[in-house]
């Protein structure tokens, strides 16, 4: 081997080991954020029912987690947020009307699997970026606790650019906007619109994007349950109507669904939770 070689091979090792770094750094502050919350949650379900350490009630929000598949931090915001039971001898939630799955009336090939609610984000985003004829975007949603979008999908974009959004909240960005108006926003250069912050703009340059759209994802009664937004390499123009229109109706028909899954996916798997703790008051509860 030359010393060339000796040389490249030392420099794609420590490339490597500083993009290892990097990811690990990103973990742990992912971790950061979602721990203080999974905690808060722990402690109420502790107290609530008798349980004999934190590992018990970490164990039931598990459980109810993989039954019925919502994320651990998902149910741990409803739970923080949730009125208290009235009788722990009853049913969390015994006055709730139960509704059936909305309709998605997306094209075939984005069609997600009945349920399914990362499937269904996912159809989302990759409808958007068709519409919009471009192949970076993500999906956020609303942070019942803090407020603001919590980024939860996303695809071509640089891991600076999803850690720095990992959470917005409500100026800054095109997102916010849109979310504050329940209105689409298009920016046609990034570079030169004023609804960004400085530090934004610059990541959102620095992952490679000109130009983008932000749909937001809202029910009937004027709620904004989330926001897909599609990144483009070049400046944008104006979407034509019928592009609107299409992301409009996809924006309803998502916040929507998201909203039956809200009340009615998460509170079962509440409801299962809240059977288990009854069943194991004052008894350890493993993880699974």
């Amino acid at each position: 081997m030359t010393e060339a070689d000796r040389r490249g091979a030392d420099e794609k090792r420590e490339r490597a080991e500083l993009e290892r770094l990097r990811a690990e750094a990103r973990e742990l502050r992912a971790r950061a954020r979602a721990h203080p919350l999974i905690s808060q949650a722990q402690g109420i379900l502790q107290e609530r029912y008798r349980l004999p350490d934190g590992d018990s009630a970490f164990g039931l929000l598990q459980r109810a987690s993989q039954r019925f598949n919502v994320k651990l931090r998902s149910l741990a915001d409803v739970v923080l947020t949730a009125p208290r039971p009235d009788d722990l001898d009853t049913l969390w939630f015994p006055r709730r009307v139960r509704s059936s799955e909305p309709a998605l009336n997306f094209p075939a090939s984005y069609r997600p699997e009945p349920g399914n609610r990362g499937a269904v984000l996912s159809a989302v985003l990759s409808q958007t970026l068709a519409v919009v004829d471009t192949s970076m975007g993500n999906v956020q949603v609303a942070d019942p606790v803090r407020g603001g979008l919590r980024l939860e999908k996303h695809t071509g974009l640089t891991d600076d650019f999803v850690d720095f959004f990992a959470y917005v909240g409500d100026e800054g960005t095109s997102c916010a906007a849109a979310a504050r108006d329940l209105a689409q926003v298009t920016v046609e250069d990034v570079s030169t619109d004023p609804v960004f912050t400085e530090a934004a703009r610059e990541q959102i340059l620095a992952a490679g994007s000109l130009g983008c759209h932000s749909v937001p994802l809202t029910t009937m009664s004027g709620l904004c349950l989330g926001m897909v937004s599609a990144h483009a390499d070049h400046t944008l123009h104006r979407l034509t109507q019928t592009q609107l229109k299409t992301l409009e109706v996809m924006g309803a028909e998502a916040g929507r669904w998201l909203s039956w899954h809200d009340r009615t996916v998460v509170l079962d798997a509440l409801e299962y939770l809240h059977a288990l703790g009854r069943r194991g008051r004052g008894t350890r509860i493993r993880r699974s």
